[in-house]
């Protein structure tokens, strides 16, 4: 229960001091179905994604082909376009997170998604170059906002046993849509099937419709309760808990032990800007740190290389454009099956070890594949089978940097904090990575595109040496004691800065 004792003189309800067990009441609970509705409702957007991504991906040389309806060349598409989808991505996170954390994870996981469908739509519809470049920029900016909202509402309401696997399998799932994409690629790119100036565009429509079955899921994920107790709303937060605390001790057919804890939080509106940078680069640096270099290394990869396969495949192995998807959906599995497999062990042999060794060797992996293309040992097919074992560790290591950034600071500027690392590390990767490497690609020279390889691999291993070093013990610990509420009453002795 949460008992509120209001200041001296007559403050609003958000400037109570509240001391509530709703954490510890959250990261108690078994597994139940009211989690798998979490997981479908907020995690199924990020299967999408994928979809939507890849599919652009492996159009980019049917887009260039004479026919197609658009003015535009390959390079334009995996360069500029990714690019602008980036930008978008980032300025979305920014904007969106810092709602987020004003007006709550459950509004803006609303407004974002039908930001997102909205824009993808409008894609469908492009005539003109510009068209195409303006909504895949507003496309990037409702997903940028997804992961700010979604990233913090799987934070705070799964439990803290199982919030590692669950929020790497949850951003894993986009590899789930890019298998699709790319399969419903090779149908859709089929001229004896659809018209060539038809077919691309069906694949974003299809995509469209899927977002709103989504939508209808999302309406029952409820709010946080973490957010509602700081932000006046305990009583909500009170009755939200309890009803769950029910349904899951009617389905499982035994009472819940008690909580572990108490906290007790002075309530506030909103967190400023400038708290927020104080708080994030002042009191903890080396989570920043370790944060920055976590999306940056993972950034430029799948932003900068691994996007652009089909056209790798096209450029050096002269595979026909509408074969690509076959290719992109083993290399698509292999970054699903990475967080699937490995998404446990991050919360039982821990987020260091596990961090820092996905990085390390997916790095490792690529240099190889790196030596092998540039001395001409590879195949198609074998330059898949060896993107998909670089991936799969990959995969794992750069969801866990959306795991990372979302657990090891303060409540109060988790969805910002999220956006802000996000927003950074991927306009450093996933900005000049595109346009460095579409240009490198278009130059036909093999030589090129092992560099780029090169970098992507230096990149990783730089930020799994970064975790060896400074990644948080963070696994099966609630939230509150990885990174102390701001709001706290009454600091913590267990807690603090770095």
């Amino acid at each position: 229960m949460a008992s509120a004792s209001p200041p001296e003189g007559s403050a609003p309800a958000t400037m109570r001091t509240v001391t509530t067990s709703v954490p510890a009441r959250l990261d108690r609970l078994p597994w139940s179905r009211w989690h798998w509705m979490i997981v479908i409702g907020l995690g199924t957007v990020w299967i999408l994604d994928g979809l939507e991504v890849t599919i652009v991906g492996n159009v980019a040389g049917r887009l260039a082909e004479e026919g197609s309806g658009l003015d535009i060349t390959a390079a334009q598409v995996t360069g500029i376009a990714a690019a602008l989808y980036v930008a978008g991505a980032c300025s979305g996170a920014l904007f969106f997170g810092w709602l987020t954390d004003r007006y709550g994870r459950k509004k803006l996981f609303m407004v974002t998604l039908v930001v997102y469908l909205g824009a993808t739509a409008m894609t469908a519809l492009s005539f003109e170059s510009w068209w195409f470049f303006l909504f895949r920029f507003l496309t990037g900016f409702g997903i940028g906002g997804e992961y700010a909202a979604i990233n913090s509402a799987i934070d705070e309401l799964i439990p803290s046993l199982y919030r590692g696997r669950v929020d790497l399998i949850i951003n894993g799932s986009y590899w789930l849509g890019a298998i699709g994409g790319a399969l419903l690629s090779v149908v859709m790119l089929d001229t004896d099937i659809f018209p060539q100036n038809l077919g691309w565009r069906l694949s974003f429509a299809l995509g469209v419709v899927l977002g709103l079955v989504i939508l209808l899921v999302r309406r029952h994920v409820p709010e946080s309760p973490r957010w509602q107790f700081i932000h006046g709303q305990e009583q909500d937060a009170e009755e939200l808990v309890s009803s769950v605390e029910r349904r899951i001790e009617e389905e499982k057919g035994e009472r819940l032990p008690p909580p572990a804890g108490e906290i007790t939080i002075q309530q506030r509106k909103s967190i400023g800007f400038g708290l927020i940078a104080r708080t994030v680069f002042g009191r903890y640096p080396r989570r920043a740190f370790l944060g920055l270099s976590l999306f940056i290394g993972q950034a430029f990869l799948y932003n900068a290389i691994t996007f652009g396969f089909g056209t790798i495949l096209t450029t050096f192995f002269d595979v026909p454009t509408g074969h690509t998807g076959y290719y992109f959906a083993v290399i698509a599995a292999g970054n699903f099956l990475g967080p699937l497999l490995l998404g446990k062990l991050f919360d039982t042999a821990g987020r260091r070890i596990m961090i820092s060794s996905t990085y390390l060797l997916s790095g490792a992996l690529l240099f190889v594949t790196a030596w092998l293309f540039d001395r001409g040992s590879l195949t198609a097919t074998t330059m898949t089978v060896c993107w998909c074992v670089v991936l799969f560790f990959a995969s794992a290591g750069a969801s866990s940097a959306y795991l990372t950034v979302s657990e090891v600071f303060p409540m109060e500027t988790r969805a910002m904090a999220i956006a802000f690392f996000y927003a950074l590390g991927t306009a450093a990767g996933g900005i000049s990575g595109p346009l460095i490497f579409a240009e490198l690609t278009e130059s036909g020279v093999v030589g090129d595109t092992a560099l780029a390889f090169r970098i992507g691999a230096a990149l990783m291993c730089a930020a799994g040496l970064v975790a060896a070093f400074l990644a948080v013990k963070a696994e099966r610990r609630s939230l509150e004691d990885i990174a102390e509420p701001l709001s706290v009453a009454k600091p913590a002795a267990t807690s603090g800065s770095d």
